[in-house]
């Protein structure tokens, strides 16, 4: 089952939450920021010990001061124009972290707009490709039994409501 809301996804109390992280995976801007300053400094020490994250993976931590569980942090791709892969890299960091919830027995999954903030990924093809890779993943699994999009602002609200409403 796939839901949309129009919110904080640091709020939400769920099993896991996505984090739209860097490389590094200690913290940044947009949401990054956001979760790590939600969970508190626990978070940025269990980070420090993953040894970072390649662009399309994900990795998974405790949610420490935020009511969902855990954390899984999947790095997006930065917009170079859409011929760097960008695409498969960011349809990765989907079906990687549903993966990792599908693992561990997660039940309940938000997702943020991955790649669409600073790293400049256009909405409508991030919009597109995040909810394809989300629908063909459900298909093939049981688990995770709820999906939510977390559109923070008003413009992926719209583009994710389109998407999801065409079927």
């Amino acid at each position: 089952m796939i839901e949309l809301i129009k919110g904080d996804i640091t709020k939400l109390m769920i099993d896991v939450i996505v984090n739209a992280a860097n490389h590094s995976l200690l913290g940044g801007g947009g949401v990054d920021g956001a979760i790590h300053r939600a969970a508190g400094p626990k978070l940025l020490d269990e980070c420090m010990s993953l040894n970072g994250c390649k662009t399309g993976e994900a990795k998974l931590t405790h949610g420490y001061n935020l009511p969902a569980r855990y954390v899984i942090h999947t790095v997006g791709p930065i917009w170079r124009g859409g011929d760097a892969n960008e695409p498969e890299l960011l349809s990765n960091c989907y079906h990687n972290s549903l993966t990792l919830a599908l693992n561990h027995n997660l039940n309940s999954i938000a997702f943020p707009n991955i790649s669409t903030g600073i790293y400049g990924y256009p909405k409508q093809e991030a919009a597109q490709i995040a909810v394809n890779a989300v629908k063909a993943f459900l298909a093939k699994n049981a688990k995770p039994e709820k999906v939510l999009f977390v559109c923070f602002d008003e413009e992926n609200f719209l583009l994710y409501s389109e998407l999801l409403n065409s079927d």
